[in-house]
């Protein structure tokens, strides 16, 4: 995964060397060497994640931090302070003034990684939602967003520990500020947390009787948990299980021994974040469905792609990424409309409609774009991976007829699809022009014999 990493520091040679091992790792690195620089910077080239040292002149790391995370432009963006403070109440005050972690040099280099890897893939998560909501904003069908409830219900907290003793430490810690369940059976764990609504899931990594990992890993996979928060307690040192951890899904961590001011901030930070990423998407899904999807289908509409496919493209411009497009059409249409009747034309697109929403990941932009033509947007996609996808959808089309008239009778349903990208694109490439070469390439699969896949060529 590649990520632009804001690395601060006053020392020169402490952000060279950093610099030099992220690098290594194929991130993307900009350096700053003071608070106030730090906050510039973040705000003008919008990194992925800040590495920030604590001890700097002038302005210092922790009034850093709260400036930049109480700043709009900022906010959403994750901080690490990487530090030579190893105080309990220097990592308490860090994680107070809103950081995402704070970690004491010297650092191993893989935990930092982990830490960097994990951090981006939640960022990029949080972008894509951000980018839909300020879409609905140009549209003035969402309205502003406050996460701040004076009446809200206490946070749903589960607590998964097989170690009654150390469980009932965790409870007692957290106080009476949330509502804790425990369950110490790892299988009832699942069904309960698949189940629950639960605000913030806590896993002890040293439970006995299962694999902590793959918990956390099966939690993450279900789709009424994949976005709620993971909180890893693991054991002092086992950099391996907190590396795989981070990897597996696991959004913030402590180290034993727990600290009762650690674990108040870490959850905090992890409850306020849910509260923006679900209000971020009960206000858009709420707002936009009437607006700007289609009704037949449930895909987005083309009004929706006119203003969000161009944000998509400056994305993908400003920070390297490539965006692929593919436009599909559904071949032979008018013949199924003539010989079956304009409800099973309809029964057909609602039919294609739902196997391109299978086919593609949560970040794509599904849309229907004409009668019988769909467009998916790609982010972070080269050419070659999304003639994949596309070859596979065109091939699961081609091979599964639609029911029609009750399971009574089938109808065989083919479609060709057109590919574009920018890497194929000129220098003064655009949203348009990136569909139209889209739209070429799919005319050629129509003129070509249709039931293909046509990769497009630069303008």
């Amino acid at each position: 995964m590649t990520a632009r990493v804001l690395v601060v520091d006053d020392l020169e040679p402490n952000v060279k060397l950093l610099e030099a091992k992220l690098r290594a790792e194929y991130f993307d690195v900009i350096g700053a060497f003071s608070g106030r620089e730090a906050i510039e910077r973040a705000r003008k080239d919008q990194p992925d994640i800040v590495l920030l040292d604590v001890m700097m002149p002038g302005m210092d790391g922790f009034e850093a931090c709260r400036i930049m995370k109480t700043t709009p432009e900022t906010a959403h963006i994750p901080i690490v302070m990487v530090t030579a403070l190893d105080q309990q109440q220097d990592r308490v005050a860090g994680l107070k003034a809103g950081a995402d972690d704070f970690l004491t040099k010297p650092v191993e280099d893989v935990a930092l990684f982990a830490r960097v890897r994990s951090l981006t893939r939640l960022k990029m998560m949080t972008d894509e939602l951000r980018m839909r909501y300020a879409t609905g904003k140009n549209l003035g069908v969402v309205a502003d967003i406050d996460i701040e409830e004076d009446d809200a219900p206490k946070p749903r907290l589960f607590l998964i520990d097989d170690q009654a003793d150390q469980a009932d430490r965790i409870k007692t810690l957290l106080g009476e500020a949330y509502e804790v369940s425990v369950e110490t059976d790892a299988e009832v764990a699942l069904a309960r947390a698949k189940s629950g609504d639960f605000d913030l899931v806590i896993v002890n990594m040293s439970i006995e009787a299962a694999d902590p990992l793959r918990l956390c890993s099966s939690i993450r996979t279900f789709e009424e948990t994949r976005l709620t928060p993971l909180l890893a307690i693991v054991r002092q040192g086992d950099t391996r299980k907190l590396v795989r951890a981070l990897d597996i899904g696991v959004t913030d961590y402590l180290s034993r021994p727990v600290d009762h001011n650690e674990l108040t901030a870490r959850v905090t930070t992890q409850l306020r974040r849910k509260r923006y990423i679900d209000r971020l998407r009960s206000t858009f899904e709420a707002s936009l469905e009437m607006a700007v999807t289609d009704q037949l289908t449930g895909l987005y509409n083309r009004r929706y792609l006119a203003s969000h496919l161009s944000a998509m493209f400056d994305r993908a411009f400003w920070t390297g990424r490539q965006l692929a497009l593919m436009i599909l059409d559904i071949d032979h249409f008018k013949r199924i409309n003539d010989t079956h009747g304009h409800d099973i034309g309809d029964k057909v697109i609602q039919e294609i409609s739902e196997r391109i929403k299978n086919s593609v990941r949560g970040i794509d932009l599904a849309c229907r774009y004409g009668g019988e033509e769909f467009l998916v947007a790609m982010p972070d996609t080269d050419m070659t991976f999304a003639g994949v996808v596309a070859e596979r959808l065109r091939n699961e089309i081609s091979q599964q007829k639609v029911s029609i008239n009750g399971g009574r009778e089938e109808v065989a349903v083919t479609v060709s699809i057109g590919i574009s990208s920018t890497e194929d694109g000129p220098k003064d490439d655009s949203a348009q022009k990136l569909i139209k070469r889209a739209d070429e390439a799919l005319y050629v699969a129509k003129t070509g014999g249709r039931n293909r896949v046509i990769t497009g060529a630069a303008a």
